[in-house]
């Protein structure tokens, strides 16, 4: 997963099966749900995608997305002022984490965009 950020179920499991041979959908399932349930990997799932997994898991960074090809990348959070990682009622809650997700294009979509709109 570390060679493959933000890879979804049916990449990871091309992965495996390249690496070891035949490997059932359920076993590839299994274990994504125990390594998550375990802390080892993240599930991220951006609005319109499905699942994605990641290694990253050390910190409270976030993503950004792009509309075009739905490529993801990862976001440090900011150091700064951050209002609005900062709830303006928690409700009673001990918050301990931000889920923030940026979208936009992405340099190629843009650069292919620009290329169609040149023609």
């Amino acid at each position: 997963m570390r060679d493959h950020p933000h890879a979804d179920t049916d990449s990871l499991i091309g992965v495996v099966r390249s690496d070891l041979g035949e490997v059932s959908h359920q076993a590839v399932y299994d274990v994504l749900r125990a390594l998550t349930a375990a802390g080892l990997v993240r599930r991220i799932q951006p609005a319109g995608s499905v699942a994605r997994y990641e290694c990253r898991v050390d910190d409270n960074h976030h993503h950004v997305v792009c509309r075009g090809c739905g490529v993801i990348a990862d976001v440090d959070c900011a150091i700064e002022s951050t209002p609005c990682l900062t709830a303006s009622d928690d409700h009673g809650f001990s918050i301990d984490e931000a889920e923030v997700i940026y979208w936009g294009t992405c340099p190629g979509c843009s650069a292919a965009t620009s290329l169609i709109h040149s023609s």
